[in-house]
């Protein structure tokens, strides 16, 4: 293991890219704390702190700003919660090489989004009621992949957001935090009670990702995102390709 120091500018990394993007750093904290050693779910539980943590500054940041919708938001967020608690407790019994592959296709998704994100911006929807009984079971879903992977679920509800009910990326981000903040909640609540996080590391990657959400909420305003998702695309899919190698080959030693 590390000394827990490096983990600060880890979770400021993740937390601005995670606030700007409404996905939460899991999809940076993960991977890192999966080369480093870490286990599954010391990875994911660990991961859901600096997710609650960077959701709650980002709320308030985002919130100031007055870009949250906040009925929407609480409405996901609470049905997220029970998908939370089964992710966790699912979260015990997967093996290091399934985790690895399953993330790495976790990566490839966030990848795609990122990379079509503007397409999404200027893509209109009408709401339907189907629409919105699919937004409701994919919410419970995503609580799943919340608390299972440690990413906080935000790459299922802003797609769902824009292209689903119609909403802009400048909303659906933000509002995307205020989900997290419930997901990672409960998460961290499920993870804590079974034993799962380092609470050392834990903390300091909550710190850093504290940190970056104030920051990332404010360069979200003006910051143009060309650059920033061609280098966060590339580094992730970098990611998902060094967890595929690894479980190939951890495979094949077995």
């Amino acid at each position: 293991m590390i000394d827990p120091l490096w983990l600060l500018p880890l979770g400021f990394a993740a937390g601005i890219l995670g606030s700007m993007l409404g996905l939460g750093g899991g999809i940076i904290v993960v991977p890192v704390l999966t080369f480093l050693g870490f286990s599954p779910t010391a990875s994911a539980s660990n991961s859901l702190f600096a997710a609650l943590s960077n959701a709650v500054a980002s709320t308030v940041s985002y919130s100031r700003q007055k870009r949250i919708e906040v009925s929407l938001g609480l409405k996901l967020g609470l049905l997220s919660v029970p998908g939370t608690v089964l992710g966790a407790v699912v979260s015990s019994d997967v093996t290091p090489n399934i985790f690895k592959v399953l993330f790495g296709l976790v990566l490839i998704a966030s990848a795609v989004y990122i990379f079509l994100r503007k397409r999404l911006h200027e893509k209109e929807s009408t709401i339907s009621k189907q629409m919105v009984l699919f937004v409701i079971g994919a919410s419970f879903f995503a609580g799943i992949m919340s608390s299972f992977f440690g990413i906080g679920g935000g790459i299922i509800f802003v797609p769902l957001m824009v292209v689903g009910l119609g909403m802009t990326m400048k909303r659906a981000a933000p509002t995307s935090q205020l989900v997290l903040l419930f997901s990672s909640f409960s998460g961290v609540l499920v993870h804590s009670f079974l034993g799962h996080p380092d609470f050392i590391h834990a903390g300091f990657l909550a710190i850093g990702s504290f940190a970056g959400g104030l920051v990332g909420a404010r360069l979200s305003i003006e910051i143009k995102e060309r650059y920033l998702q061609i280098l966060v695309t590339v580094v992730i899919l970098m990611a998902a390709a060094k967890l595929f190698f690894d479980s190939l080959t951890d495979g094949l030693v077995m």
